[in-house]
């Protein structure tokens, strides 16, 4: 099937198809470029054409799902992934394939069906197959919140685990949400007799490894690399540990800023991403990224669903915290 997607004098997205869609399943693969915004736009201006043409189904293909992060609440902000979620419903689309939503729990947002696909076994592939020794590695994870994930892979791999822990560390869950508006005011008036106890202020130990890395590799493992500081860190302090060499792992390569160049310029050995997201650019900047092609499982997902075969041979063996 042909489209055409043209920008107007006012930079407006304009979408024709070429062809009569009525009936039919209709499969739009979305990547998501630097242009987040504009790629989403478009996404929904092509689904809401696909429904008035009276496609049968809509399905997206989206392998890394755009503003996922923003699936919590954040001081006086709004859960973005919500919206979109449903921004996606109402312009006509029936069905989502995804890869590793940042939270599962995100799945809940649509009101259509949602397959999280799982790069995990490409990951655990490219380690058994191209990480030289890696019996004598260890599985890290850069913070507590990512030890789930650390430790999927370890028992899959028959690896140790290692978990960094400290004050360098700034996870999601220390952000402030809208559990704690509005500001306290000074001077306030207090209700007689209503004395709610007094809760301590987070502090952090100072940062530690939690597991052995001495004279191991060390492969650290998440679900995004986006600004790279933070692993830039959690390598300084492997090193300073004793591992010999360090791997970094992660489904979405987004490497966005200044990410090559921090990574080429660290303690980092190699970083193994997937192609959810395009990062040929980064690639030529800084010749430790590799990538890991996932297309052979999203090509069979489209194959499943347009054929209306089970899912399920997909998700063998994959558990929860994959």
């Amino acid at each position: 099937m042909e489209f055409s997607c043209r920008l107007s004098s006012w930079a407006e997205t304009r979408v024709e198809i070429k062809e009569s869609v009525r009936g039919q399943d209709i499969f739009i693969i979305q990547t998501i470029p630097r242009d987040v915004n504009t790629a989403v736009m478009e996404l929904l201006i092509m689904a809401y054409a696909l429904k008035t043409a009276c496609a049968r189904n809509i399905i997206g293909v989206i392998p890394y799902f755009p503003y996922s992060k923003q699936s919590k609440m954040r001081k006086r902000g709004s859960i973005v992934c919500k919206l979109l979620a449903s921004m996606l419903a109402k312009a006509g689309l029936t069905h989502i394939i995804t890869m590793d939503l940042h939270q599962k729990e995100i799945q809940g947002f649509f009101s259509f069906p949602v397959d999280n696909l799982r790069a995990s076994p490409f990951l655990l592939q490219y380690i058994q197959e191209e990480i030289p020794n890696y019996r004598n590695a260890v599985i890290v994870a850069k913070s507590p919140d990512a030890a789930k994930r650390a430790q999927s892979y370890a028992e899959r791999l028959r690896l140790g685990l290692a978990v960094i822990h400290g004050e360098a560390q700034c996870t999601e869950l220390d952000m402030d949400d809208g559990r704690h508006s509005p500001p306290m005011v000074k001077n306030a008036t207090v209700h007689p007799g209503l004395e709610l106890p007094l809760m301590m202020a987070k502090e952090k130990p100072p940062i530690t490894v939690v597991g052995d890395v001495g004279g191991r590799i060390a492969i650290i493992v998440d679900d995004i690399i986006d600004d790279v500081e933070s692993f830039v860190a959690a390598a300084e302090i492997l090193k300073e540990r004793g591992a010999y060499k360090i791997y970094v792992m992660a489904t979405h390569g987004i490497l966005s800023a200044e990410a090559p160049r921090l990574i080429e310029e660290s303690s980092i050995d190699e970083v193994v991403v997937t192609n959810t997201v395009p990062h040929e650019v980064q690639k030529l900047q800084c010749p430790k990224i590799k990538t890991v092609d996932i297309s052979l499982i999203l090509s069979e997902a489209i194959r499943r669903i347009h054929n209306g075969e089970s899912m399920a041979y997909l998700f063998r063996n994959i558990t929860v915290d994959d």
